[in-house]
């Protein structure tokens, strides 16, 4: 059988992300999943679904709480064990579903609402997966998403990233992308979504800069990859996340303070 350069793309994506503890690091933008399901008034009327879901603590769960059917959909099902865990916890139900955002096993016109909160900006190919996104979400629903914008503390980190590991082949669109609002209407407007935009803040604290940095070497599954990877590179890459960061510390000896801007974007399908 010939290589499928696309599949084992997305089989890495899927090792990075069960590597690290990604149910901590959700913590850290557990805020935005409700501020989300807010403006896009879901209700237990709503079958929903959340790509990208991770642990569910974000959206899915949230949105189960209001009453709403709530499908989870993720690459790496390793995640549904803590997803599984939090949503019993929460006394709620939630399907939750090994999927692709880039092949949505779902039939068209399925969901009231499809919701992605820094999920889907990950899949390689984003003209597939803005249709995909909007061929699943029925007429008169809508679509909520959130997204790290470049110029923000976010796209400096990505950045920073990017100058010390190899790049990734040329099909995949860089995922900070989806934090422009021109790129957004380029891969969803096409597909009859009427798109409304704004700009909000997640703000990151931590005692110092290293104690951040630490973090996010011990559960943020991109930079642990990458950890492993650089072997005794590795130093050399964490002194420039520490650079970047310190550049956007709000909080000066104080600690540490970071405003991360990130893009809403909610399309109403006519």
């Amino acid at each position: 059988m010939a290589d499928d350069p696309v599949a084992d793309y997305k089989l890495g994506h899927r090792k990075t992300w069960a590597s690290g503890d990604w149910d901590e690091i959700s913590k850290l933008v557990a805020g935005v999943g409700p501020t989300l399901l807010d403006r896009l008034e879901v209700d237990g009327e709503m079958r929903v679904l959340d790509v990208g879901t991770g642990t569910g603590g974000t959206v899915a769960i949230p949105a189960a709480q209001r009453g709403a059917r709530v499908v989870g959909l993720d690459l790496t099902p390793e995640l549904f064990e803590d997803a599984r865990r939090r949503a019993e916890e929460a006394g709620v139900e939630v399907e939750w579903v090994e999927g692709d955002a880039e092949s949505l096993p779902f039939a068209d016109d399925t969901f009231n609402r499809v919701i992605s909160t820094f999920g889907h900006m990950f899949a390689p190919r984003h003209a597939v997966a803005g249709a995909e996104l909007a061929r699943v979400l029925m007429p008169g629903g809508a679509l909520g998403t959130t997204t790290w914008t470049p110029e923000g503390a976010i796209g400096a980190m990505f950045r920073t990233m990017a100058g010390h590991v190899p790049p990734p082949p040329d099909f995949a669109e860089p995922p900070i992308l989806w934090g422009n609002e021109r790129h957004v209407r380029e891969m969803l407007e096409p597909h009859g979504l009427v798109l409304e935009f704004g700009r909000e803040i997640v703000r990151f604290e931590a005692p110092s800069v290293e104690d951040y940095v630490q973090k996010y070497e011990e559960e943020f599954g991109p930079i642990v990859t990458a950890k492993a990877a650089l072997g005794e590179r590795w130093p050399d890459m964490r002194r420039d996340l520490v650079k970047t960061f310190s550049s956007w510390n709000g909080a000066g000896d104080a600690g540490f303070e970071m405003d991360a801007e990130y893009l809403v974007t909610v399309g109403w399908k006519a």
